[in-house]
């Protein structure tokens, strides 16, 4: 049962460290702010969550373990809405993203016209 536990916190580890090197990879590479922001937070939610689990099983039953829980838990609960906050300043203080075809500029057709336009044809 040790070795189990071992090998499945060490594969946690390396999960959560791969992915965070994913994620700092994103943040260089990606062109403006909203991409490399979506990279940053995703992956700091998996990446970290999966170091700690990892760290988690290799603590035991332990108050170090409640610690790394409790963590964990607070991760969870800040990092989406830290992402959300910074993303929300960000379009409110209009920083443009880099878009091919910006969804927001065209007014959506209305149900009524669409089906007029289809049967007109």
């Amino acid at each position: 049962m040790t070795l189990i536990v071992e090998i499945s916190s060490w594969v946690l580890i390396l999960v959560g460290s791969l992915a965070l090197i994913t994620g700092a990879v994103g943040v260089l590479r990606f062109p403006d702010v909203y991409t490399r922001m979506h990279a940053a937070s995703i992956t700091d939610t998996l990446g970290a969550g999966a170091l700690l689990c990892g760290l988690m099983l290799q603590a035991g039953p332990t108050l170090i373990a409640v610690k790394l829980f409790l963590m964990l838990v607070f991760l969870f609960f800040t990092s989406p809405t830290s992402s959300f906050a910074l993303a929300h300043a960000a379009l409110s203080s209009g920083v443009e993203p880099k878009l091919d075809h910006d969804l927001r500029s065209e007014p959506e057709p209305s149900p009524g016209n669409a089906s007029d336009k289809e049967t007109r044809s």
